[in-house]
């Protein structure tokens, strides 16, 4: 079930109403309702995975309570295995079995030994079992390490792997966060509902309206890259930069709004990653869910920055290389992490990778200065190149699109629609810079009296209505 369709519209109306208006007296009720709507909405793509993330859920709920009960530290480590072992083995079954087999007989046969592919398998990847798998294997860690106590409502932890609004494209949360809210008591505040109506509307424009107007030009410039100049295919790069940060930036909004809208607070993912100085505050913007996953449990347990130098740098690159494949089994997700490890190491080793860490670009002022100016262009420029291979079917299609770049290159024709879609893009984001969950009312501005709840709701209706005649519906992240 898509956010983008008229069936989660209803959806959404018919759970909020059960939610608020018959099973408002007791969470527990509460719980078995988002229960049972996350398990409805995820079996709208395919029932029978349903059954995987139940015994998911079910393994790390008994490892949970296993865990907190015993002391020995032989039992805690196999427990934390079996957590371990059963969440990434269904990880990599049905993500990347076929790709190592793929990359084992390609090696194979340019060495000279040649031989046929008969071990791979007709495998649908389940939507969104890289996001759930990591949730669940968080909380097995944290109870592990003892910094979160595990919980015996196996209906509120089943609703917490199965949340509906974050379950197939994030933001990965952490138990620590979400637990604790779907266990405790809620109450309907009208503010946080108007802000996640706010959220809602502002995801959907940037999926409906910009990304997947920018996705028609971005599919035909790189399955035809052969046809075009330097010009066309340097556009197509910057449109597939805004499609890919508007479709999933739209996701997080939506699952963020509609969250608040069940009286649950989700984190933040992106933070206007666009304006960032350099390639780790670029990092500490984008998908920031999965980053701080990987620092906490990757990188940090690695060693993260202690010891040498030259440590510290292999840890930058495994969390780099890892996070590429989480995205997608094909090497040029490898690459692409590969290429932001190498962009990342001058401001690593220079020590300015924590420079920018809570401050926002021209935090007192309108414009930057030429100096961040310059810098965010820089970085800018970095990771749209880098994109290229994230969006490329191939290594070899990703450089010879990036050759082409350089060497065919020529003044491109104005693509009105798609450079308008950028501009206004770049510019909103520049104004909401401050507050990516939109807490100020900017569309009281106007005048509070016109403006509420009604007309709000009317919007969202409307673009809920443009987005059933528009082709690409699908979020872009929802094959991660």
């Amino acid at each position: 079930m898509l956010f983008n369709s008229f069936e989660f519209l209803v959806f959404l109306i018919v759970v909020f109403g059960f939610y608020w208006f018959v099973f408002n007296k007791k969470v527990k009720h509460q719980n078995i309702l988002l229960l049972l709507a996350s398990y409805i909405f995820y079996g709208w793509w395919d029932y029978r995975f349903l059954s995987l993330i139940f015994i998911s859920t079910l393994v790390d709920y008994f490892v949970g309570l296993q865990l907190y009960r015993t002391t020995k530290n032989a039992h805690r480590k196999l427990l934390l295995g079996i957590s371990m072992a059963f969440n990434i083995g269904l990880l990599a079954f049905f993500k990347y079995f076929n790709f190592f087999v793929d990359s084992w007989i390609h090696l194979l046969n340019n060495i000279g030994y040649h031989t046929q592919n008969t071990w791979t398998l007709n495998i649908i990847l389940p939507v969104g079992i890289s996001f759930y798998t990591f949730q669940t294997m968080s909380y097995t860690i944290d109870v592990y390490r003892n910094k979160l106590k595990p919980t015996g409502d196996f209906i509120s932890f089943a609703a917490f792997v199965s949340f509906f609004p974050q379950l197939v494209a994030g933001p990965i949360e952490r138990a620590s966060n979400l637990l604790p809210q779907i266990l405790g008591q809620r109450t309907f505040s009208y503010e946080k509902g108007m802000q996640g109506l706010r959220l809602i509307l502002w995801g959907l424009v940037k999926k409906v309206v910009i990304a997947d107007v920018l996705a028609l030009k971005v599919d035909d410039i790189f399955g035809n890259y052969h046809d075009f100049g330097g010009g066309v295919l340097w556009l197509g790069a910057l449109y597939f930069a805004i499609q890919i940060y508007c479709d999933f930036s739209g996701y997080s909004d939506i699952a963020i709004g509609v969250s608040k809208l069940f009286g649950i607070e989700l984190m933040s993912n992106f933070k206007f990653p666009y304006f960032s100085r350099n390639v780790a505050e670029f990092w500490r913007r984008w998908h920031i869910s999965l980053s701080t996953w990987f620092r906490d449990y990757l990188y940090i347990p690695l060693g993260g920055s202690r010891g040498s130098t030259w440590k510290s740098l292999r840890n930058v690159f495994v969390i780099f290389l890892v996070s590429g494949l989480w995205h997608g089994a094909n090497w040029t997700f490898v690459v692409w992490g590969g290429v932001h490890a190498m962009l990342f190491v001058p401001s690593y080793i220079k020590g300015s990778n924590r420079k920018y860490v809570d401050n926002v670009v021209a935090e007192s002022s309108w414009f930057p200065s030429l100096r961040e100016a310059g810098q965010i262009l820089f970085t800018f420029l970095m990771v749209v190149l880098a994109w290229v291979f994230f969006r490329s079917e191939s290594l070899a299609s990703a450089l010879e699109y990036l050759s082409f770049m350089f060497t065919k290159f020529n003044f491109p024709p104005i693509y009105k629609n798609g450079l308008y879609s950028v501009g206004s893009l770049l510019f909103l984001d520049w104004i909401f810079r401050k507050d990516e969950r939109l807490n100020f009312t900017f569309l009281e501005i106007i005048d509070k009296r016109v403006l509420g709840i009604v007309e709000v709701v009317v919007i969202i209706a409307v673009v809920y209505l443009i987005s059933l005649n528009t082709s690409s519906g699908q979020f872009i992240y929802f094959q991660f």
